[in-house]
């Protein structure tokens, strides 16, 4: 189906990066109503092959591929695109996606360094009132964790005091060119990967992070590769304490060769009143009060609904893409914000300098560049 024969509200989507994440996002687009994939850009071939695969596998006309990204931007053939692109590329690639009026949905992270979050930050704000700019953190979109979110919400917990989350998981996978084996690609570990759950730590704490401490290292994964005479120096296991402006604490436990876990990712919060938590893989949600005295726990499956596309992620993507496509249709306000991402960098940047000179960094001065 051409261009010219889509229904009037069909929303044309452009690919920025076709690996792994790109292919997901293909996925879950095929999905939503009233939305084609058109165009597919990636720097290599058999990536672009691939994301045009999958469109096909959906039933979908063939997208127009382009090399360069610029070329699709320009192609006048998009309403809105998805950048999956690896990390490092983000900056360059937002910053070309927002001299034009096209809707947009970055990966996390936003960016790999404070400054270069701001930077996007800034030309957000400065492009189109009606645009949507929209970070994917689509960790908050994950059913155990908008469940646990709507429990709190009710103040069954009372008054939040303590967010702990634990992440025990299986090494980095491999990408293209293996560029997610080295920080400078990724802006590190607590960036790369943490920066869903700090993100979640300040939704949870209603509240802007101020001091961060970390200790961590690369104790096992990697340590026998080696990329044109490199071994990679991404962390694999970390600790991170968390304090928020209003006393709430959070920590990140996390780490990258647990793979003999039932619960990859586990997330627990109490406040004077009780505690609720959220596991994510059985997707299980756990209530006890305080009131109802020791060991009495609600315990209860947390279900799909509404997702049509699990995928990678618990269905959590999916949902990302449907607040999204409502958003570009109803000419609402992103829900998640560039903002939102940079406040997940910074935490992960001031873990790291924690980590580098053995000291609790506050965020003022990651914040500030210095």
């Amino acid at each position: 189906m051409s261009n010219s024969t889509l229904p009037s509200d069909t929303v044309r989507y452009g690919l920025i990066g076709s690996g792994m994440m790109g292919v997901e996002h293909l996925e879950n687009i095929a999905h939503l109503d009233g939305a084609v994939v058109t165009a597919v850009s990636d720097p290599v071939e058999a990536r672009r092959a691939a994301g045009a695969a999958t469109v096909a596998s959906f039933g979908g006309d063939a997208p127009s591929l382009f090399s360069d990204h610029r070329e699709l931007i320009e192609s006048g053939q998009c309403d809105a695109v998805v950048i999956a692109s690896p990390n490092m590329t983000h900056v360059d690639v937002l910053g070309d996606v927002l001299e034009s009026d096209l809707h947009v949905l970055v990966e996390k992270p936003l960016c790999t360094s404070v400054e270069d979050c701001q930077r996007v930050v800034d030309a957000a704000e400065a492009g189109p009132a009606d645009r949507v700019v929209w970070m994917g953190l689509e960790y908050r979109y994950m059913p155990p964790t908008t469940a646990l979110l709507g429990e709190l919400a009710t103040g069954v917990a009372g008054s939040v005091k303590m967010v702990a989350i634990r992440e025990h998981r299986f090494p980095f996978l491999v990408k293209v060119g293996d560029w997610n084996r080295f920080n400078r690609n990724t802006g590190g570990t607590l960036v790369e990967k943490c920066c869903h759950f700090f993100d979640i730590m300040r939704l949870i704490a209603d509240s802007e992070p101020v001091r961060v401490q970390a200790s961590g290292a690369q104790d096992v994964n990697h340590l026998d590769e080696v990329y044109d005479g490199e071994v990679p120096d991404v962390l694999d296991n970390a600790f991170v304490i968390v304090d928020f402006a209003n006393g709430v604490r959070g920590m990140l436990d996390l780490c990258m060769f647990a793979e003999a876990s039932v619960n990859e990712q586990e997330i627990s919060v109490t406040g004077d009143a009780g505690k609720v938590e959220a596991l994510v893989t059985q997707s299980l949600l756990r209530v006890g009060r305080r009131a109802d005295g020791r060991h009495v726990v609600q315990e209860r499956p947390i279900g799909f609904e509404g997702v049509r596309h699990v995928g990678l992620h618990h269905g959590a993507s999916y949902l990302e893409h449907v607040d999204f496509i409502d958003s570009v249709r109803a000419g609402r306000p992103a829900k998640v914000t560039l903002t939102d991402g940079l406040w997940s960098v910074a935490v992960g940047v001031a873990a790291h300098r924690s980590i580098d000179e053995g000291r609790a960094v506050r965020l003022d001065e990651v914040m500030a560049g210095s």
